[in-house]
């Protein structure tokens, strides 16, 4: 069942289940344990976890069962982790047992008080599978993953054209006038990973020098410069000579309309795009192999003082699984957080252009004010910010 935060957050599970009075493998509703799950996520996203995950998870498990609370018109899982928060300061119970996305360093505090439970292959045995690179902190459990990458018209690019590294893919612009497109960094992360990747290559592509906690303005500016160097140096070449779009979508609608053929672009809306037509069917997708685009990771994480704890568990290993995780590629293009040699070889092999080894990232934060700054001032100069 689906149900919005303004009518339920606190609401007892049972009261719900009161009004579906039917038996799922010979165990009756009033049986069954209710997982309540926060979810801010897109449309497409809660939609799937309701319509899909749901029937998934209870048939392979019919003492249990998922109550689906979407939170996003309600101040979102940041508020609800707030609360979560409070109920571990006041000892009581949280009334949420499951987050589908909240990584807990969203709210100030949260990771270091104690409100969100820790975990390991103990209580979660699939966590074995995921990329070991994906767990940032204890309570994080991720579980799907995007990544920007090159979306191209193969009707237009030709195969053994498509950029392998940073210096083809500067090549390729210049050589082609027009045809390349970028969004504008502050809005949306197409774009912003377009200018991190330029930050990451005149920095010896090590993006382990950028952390959320070693923000310094100076050592910013120092090592950004070279960045604003190459961008400004391929905007003539750019669409429109450097006409960027405000945002992920508008990039894209400028790629299937036809006035670009190559776009940076979010693996998740590309792979829908083309699933759902929205794209042309001649869209295809790759990534640099010297050192990818960055990408992240969906975080589910779980209160520690949840009353359904061990049933939490058993969703969030359920998550996990190699089932699941091609289900979510299928369904709605989201990568796996698990490794892809866990994937059938089939799916792993349409994928391979984009499969990499590693998911570069960039803290957000001072970081990527500094880094959106300094793009307006150095590169995109002619275009008004807001």
């Amino acid at each position: 069942m689906t149900t919005e935060i303004s009518r339920r957050i606190f609401l007892q599970s049972a009261a719900a289940s009161a009004t579906l009075p039917f038996f799922v493998s010979g165990v009756h509703a009033a049986d069954r344990t209710v997982i309540d799950v926060m979810t801010d996520g897109d449309t497409n996203v809660t939609d799937w976890w309701t319509n899909t995950l749901a029937p998934m998870f209870e048939k392979a498990n019919p003492e249990l069962s998922l109550n689906v609370v979407i939170t996003r018109a309600n101040g979102s899982n940041d508020v609800v982790g707030q609360r979560v928060v409070a109920a571990m300061q006041a000892k009581t119970d949280p009334k949420v047992d499951y987050f589908e996305e909240f990584d807990p360093r969203r709210v100030p505090g949260a990771a270091e008080s104690g409100a969100f439970e820790p975990v390991d292959t103990k209580k979660i045995p699939n966590l074995a599978l995921v990329n070991p690179g994906s767990i940032e902190i204890p309570q994080d459990i991720p579980y799907r993953a995007s990544q920007v990458l090159l979306a191209y018209n193969s009707a237009v690019v030709s195969p053994q054209d498509v950029p392998k590294t940073w210096a083809d893919l500067i090549a390729w612009i210049k050589g082609h006038p027009g045809q390349f497109i970028y969004c504008r960094p502050d809005k949306g992360g197409s774009g912003a990973y377009m200018v991190t990747r330029a930050i990451h290559e005149v920095n010896n592509r090590d993006f382990s020098l950028f952390k959320a906690d070693n923000f310094d303005a100076d050592v910013a500016k120092k090592r950004f410069a070279g960045a604003w160097d190459i961008l400004k140096d391929i905007e003539p070449y750019l669409y429109d000579k450097g006409s960027y779009p405000a945002g992920n979508n508008p990039t894209l609608q400028l790629f299937a309309g036809g006035a670009v053929s190559m776009i940076t672009a979010w693996s998740d809306q590309s792979l829908q795009g083309i699933s759902q037509g929205a794209l042309p069917d001649t869209t295809k997708l790759a990534q640099l192999q010297d050192l990818p685009f960055c990408g992240g990771y969906a975080f589910s994480s779980i209160p520690s003082q949840a009353a359904h704890k061990d049933a939490a568990f058993k969703l969030a290993n359920f998550m996990l699984t190699p089932p699941v995780q091609e289900q979510m590629l299928k369904d709605f293009g989201a990568f796996p957080s698990i490794e892809w040699s866990n994937l059938s070889p089939d799916l792993a092999a349409k994928y391979k252009d984009v499969v990499s080894t590693k998911m570069p990232s960039f803290p957000g934060g001072q970081w990527s004010a500094a880094l959106n700054d300094g793009w307006y001032s150095n590169v995109a100069t002619h275009t008004v910010r807001g």
